[in-house]
Order: C-alpha cells, then sequence, then structure tokens
C-alpha cells in the first residue's frame, strides 16, 4: 500500500517522529531515513537537525562504506497542487557550498553557535572526512519537481527524491499479522478465569478443547504466527515430545499440568458459562504446540484440553509488542527470533516477494515456510555476507550472536542493504563455496571462514575496475533479471577461478601443523593474504593472463 503524502494525511504518517520541539519537516526527514534509507528509528533521529537556524541543513547522514555524505534538506507543503521549482534547489545548492571544504565548513561551524548543525557536524566528525568522502544534496519533499526544478538538476549535484518517486519505491514495514475471522471455544464445564487491566484490556485464562484450537484459521499455512517471534521448528526434540504426549490417550487429562500454555492476542474477548469467543486473532506464544497438535489431529480425544491465555488488546500497542517479547522470553529462544519482526527485517522480506517472488525468499524467523522451488536466504546468513562484504570484517564471521544483538543496526540498518544486494552477494557466495574445494589443502578450502574471508578480496578486486565498482554500488542493475544474474554468475566464476588459483600458491606448501582456524579468524593474517592475491591479480591483468572485471563481464555476454 502506498503511503498518502498529501498534507494533512502525511501528518499521521510521521506522528511517530513527530514532538513539539521538531518541526514537521524534521519529523518527515526522520521517516524517510527510516523507511528509504534503512536506518533504525534511533539513527535516523540522530541524523537530523530539528531545531530552526541550522543553516538550511536538516540533516546530515554519513555512508562509511559507501563513503559519502548526504547532506539534506526536506520540505512538507500544504498545497496539493504545488510543486518544487528551481528557487529552493538554489537555496539548497548555496547551503552546500559550506561543504565544499574543511575551510569552508569549519566556518559554517564557528559561525553556527550552538545551533544543532555544529554539533551534528563535530559528532560525525565531518572534519577529518570531508575531503576524502563524496558530498551530494538530497532534497526530499512530499511534492514533485516541475521542469525548471528538473533542469536545474542537470547542472547541480543534487538529488530530488518527491512524493511521486517515494510512492512508487515505498516498501512496507509492518506484517499483516491477524488473522481475520470469529473462533468459539466450547467452555461448558470448566472455570475460565477473567483478568481486567483496563477498559479495554483484558484477559481470559482456562483450559479448553485442543479440538477447538486446531480449528483456528491460519494454522495450516502458517499465517496464524506471524507475530510470532519463531515459526515451527518441525521435528525437533521438544516437538517430538509434545507430539508423542498427544498421541497418548492416557496423558490427555493431566495435559494442562505439564504443558506452558498457548497465548492468544485478539481485537475482542468474550464469553459466558457456556462459550468463549474471539474475534480477530492471533498466536504469540504456543507456535509449536499448535503445529504439533494440528498434525497430530487425529489423535485428539475430548478430554485433551490446554491451558490458553486470550488477551484482548489492541494490536498495534506498545503492550501487545511487549507481550509477544515477554511471553517468548524462555531458553531456546535466540536473538535471532527477537529481530523476526523488526521492521528492518520485515521490509527486506517484502523486496524479496516483490521482486525476487519466483527465484529466492527471505527467512527472517527459523522454522517459517518458504514458496517452493525457489533458493531461501536466511537473514543470518545474509548478516554474515554483509559482515564479510560490506563491513569488511570476514574474520569476526564466526561470532553469529554479533548480527542479531550488538551490532545489528551497523549490519542491517543501511540504505545500502536491500533485497538486490543480498542477492549478488549470495550469488558470490555460492561459487565460493562451489570452487573453494578445488583446493589442494582441503582443510582450507572447506573451511566455513574461508568462503567469507575470500569474499573480501572479491570485494577489493571489483574495487578496482569501474564496472566492478557499479556493481557495489548498483547492485540492482546486476541482480534484478534472470538474465543479468546469470551472466553475472558467469563472469564471478571466471574470476574466482582465477582468485582459487592464487589462494592455491598461498596455501599448498603451509605446515601440516599450520593453524588454519586460528590465522583465518586473525585480522593481521587475512588481510596480509587478502592483499597478497589482490597483488597477484593486478599482476595477471596487466600481463593479460586473466581477464579484468569489466572484460570479463564483457566475456560473459557471449
Amino acid at each position: 500500500m502506498k503511503p498518502d503524502l498529501s498534507y494533512p494525511a502525511i501528518l499521521e504518517i510521521i506522528a511517530p517522529y513527530k514532538s513539539n520541539k521538531r518541526t514537521e519537516s524534521a519529523a518527515f526527514l526522520a521517516w524517510y531515513l527510516a523507511n528509504y534509507y534503512r536506518l533504525d528509528n534511533l539513527e535516523a533521529i540522530d541524523c537530523i537537525c530539528d531545531q530552526p537556524g541550522d543553516k538550511g541543513v536538516d540533516g546530515i547522514y554519513v555512508n562509511e562504506g559507501a563513503g559519502t555524505i548526504d547532506i539534506f534538506q526536506s520540505k512538507i507543503s500544504q498545497k496539493a497542487n504545488s510543486s518544487i521549482g528551481d528557487t529552493q534547489l538554489k537555496e539548497f545548492h548555496g547551503t552546500l557550498a559550506q561543504f565544499q571544504s574543511v575551510e569552508s565548513l569549519q566556518n559554517l561551524i564557528n559561525s553556527a553557535g550552538d545551533v544543532q548543525v555544529a554539533s551534528l557536524i563535530k559528532r560525525l566528525d565531518l572534519l577529518k572526512k570531508i575531503e576524502d568522502y563524496d558530498v551530494r544534496g538530497v532534497f526530499v519533499a512530499n511534492l514533485d519537481i516541475d521542469h525548471n526544478g528538473s533542469a536545474y538538476l542537470k547542472t547541480a549535484t543534487i538529488k530530488f527524491v518527491g512524493r511521486s518517486e517515494m510512492e512508487e519505491t515505498y516498501i512496507s514495514d509492518q506484517k499483516e499479522q491477524m488473522h481475520t475471522g470469529e473462533a468459539e471455544f466450547d467452555i461448558f464445564g470448566v472455570t475460565v478465569s477473567d483478568y481486567a487491566v483496563d477498559g479495554e484490556t483484558k484477559a481470559a485464562i482456562g483450559p479448553v478443547l485442543a479440538s477447538d484450537l486446531v480449528k483456528l484459521g491460519g494454522i495450516a499455512d502458517q499465517s496464524l504466527f506471524s507475530a510470532n517471534v519463531r515459526a515451527s521448528l518441525g521435528n525437533t526434540k521438544v516437538n517430538k515430545d509434545i507430539a508423542n504426549s498427544i498421541r497418548n490417550p492416557a496423558l490427555h487429562k493431566a495435559f494442562p499440568l505439564f504443558h506452558n500454555g498457548i497465548t492468544v492476542l485478539a481485537k475482542s474477548v468474550a464469553h459466558d458459562d457456556k462459550k468463549l469467543t474471539i474475534k480477530d486473532y492471533y498466536v504469540v506464544n504456543g507456535c509449536q504446540s499448535l503445529n504439533a497438535l494440528h498434525l497430530n489431529r487425529e489423535f485428539i480425544s475430548g478430554d485433551l484440553r490446554v491451558l490458553t491465555k486470550f488477551i484482548q488488546v489492541k494490536v498495534d500497542s506498545d503492550l501487545s509488542e511487549l507481550i509477544t517479547t515477554y511471553s517468548n522470553n524462555q531458553n531456546g529462544v535466540k536473538a535471532r527470533d527477537f529481530k523476526s519482526n523488526h521492521p528492518i527485517q520485515t521490509r527486506l522480506q517484502k523486496e524479496f516477494d516483490k521482486f525476487y517472488a519466483t527465484d529466492y525468499s527471505y527467512e527472517v524467523k527459523r522454522g517459517e515456510p518458504q514458496a517452493e522451488d525457489t533458493i531461501s536466504i536466511s537473514n543470518e546468513d545474509a548478516g554474515l555476507l554483509l559482515i564479510a562484504f560490506d563491513l569488511e570484517e570476514p574474520w569476526t564471521t564466526h561470532r553469529k550472536y554479533q548480527i542479531f544483538e550488538d551490532r545489528y543496526a551497523e549490519i542491517f540498518g543501511r540504505p545500502d542493504v536491500t533485497a538486490d544486494r543480498i542477492v549478488l552477494l549470495h550469488e558470490i557466495a555460492e561459487v565460493l563455496r562451489e570452487k573453494l574445494p578445488e583446493l589442494k589443502n582441503q582443510l582450507i578450502g572447506k573451511y566455513v571462514l574461508t568462503t567469507f574471508d575470500m569474499l573480501l578480496a572479491v570485494r577489493r578486486i571489483l574495487e578496482q575496475d569501474l564496472v566492478g565498482k557499479e556493481m557495489i554500488s548498483t547492485p540492482k542493475k546486476f541482480a534484478r533479471s534472470p538474465e543479468m544474474r546469470q551472466r553475472f554468475r558467469k563472469m564471478m566464476e571466471s574470476i574466482i577461478s582465477a582468485l582459487v588459483i592464487d589462494l592455491d600458491v598461498e596455501t599448498q606448501d603451509l605446515a601440516d601443523d599450520f593453524d588454519y582456524r586460528g590465522k583465518l579468524r586473525d585480522r593481521e593474517y587475512v588481510v596480509g593474504l587478502v592483499n597478497a592475491l589482490v597483488a597477484s591479480y593486478r599482476k595477471d591483468v596487466m600481463r593479460k593472463k586473466t581477464p579484468s572485471i569489466g572484460e570479463a563481464w564483457e566475456e560473459a555476454a557471449k
């Protein structure tokens, strides 16, 4: 669904970012950074100047990986039929002149005094970066540009992002998590306990028939569990134990005594002495149990009841999120599980669905069902690829916990992280996994970290060539269509084959007691190895023994 950026509808969209001390335009920019640059909310807010007198600067974002500094100006117009001409763009161009050099930037800091732009420039350490990074202006508006503005942009280093572009490229970060409909439970003869928090939030807790639970809509296609931090984990020991207890009629009467229960959130919960009714509902805890019950429903008897907590709560409220998190805060739940419903992951998954539905699927939670005949890429694998290639730290990829804990925002919360980028990195990694076992030193060739270390070498090689740089900066061009992907993979096979030969030379004479496991996670060793491989590749290109990236790309088209 496209966002309505007209005024005053836009005020509802940017409401989470508004405050009495922040202008509407600043809130709009924060919303833009969160939804299009993929920053988390905290970082998006940290990028903006939300006070008046900030020298025409509304925000600054430094992309360390790309070596760019984006200077923002944002405008919200209340006039539906208006447009952005060249006047405001020329004024913005004057603002950008303050970022042309260390001297002009220092003058800006000196003249700004205590306004936020000065402290933001200092915090981002722009004085040390301004000469080495590319600076560009980004003008964001809820209007489109007119012909005068378009003509001016041809001569200015300004990117204009207007209403039409935002509507066209918007990817929602919201899950369609509620199963719409009504469900009834026979509670005749059992006690249901009521607990009220306030007039709108309440709970009904009691042992309900398993035969009623398995009738809930959305179990078969797993849509009932979209808000759960995990999907079905399959045939695990815990799930086997649940299944065995369901298949044993002697245990049915005692089932509520040893089972933790199920938590259901709904828009409405009501009951009398005979019937409990819920409307518009979803399950936040109990996915494994409900799946086990559904798969073994033929064994369910009238004695099998499950202690179930039905909670009436506003779906998008902070309390519903708190219930989801705390009800899953138990052994066996990983940091990755708690990020499965994070807006960044939801948006990436929707991007995969939009652009790669027939070829790839993006798994954000363990046990999540994937479309048939697609290649599944988990967000954990994506995180490892991004650490190795984007953050250029392959020696740390053995510490998987960092992906969804302290480095989550650094890894995923960047405008560069798109479905296109993940697909392209996956393709490179697959070629590496195919070619590396050809090494004479099989211990290194088949070691998992070798793939990630060589991913850094591939990046360094791509950086040697204009076409390679474009592959890094614009993965969409090389990943979207199956034809271009096939050509990219063919090119990579050529480049990586040569890289593996050089790696073979570097590793075949190592001593038998060489600590490859320690060395391949040692920064100094990996950097030295990568540098040696890249230097060898460059020599081969100069001697015409191996093709450059551009030449290999052209050859792959044949």
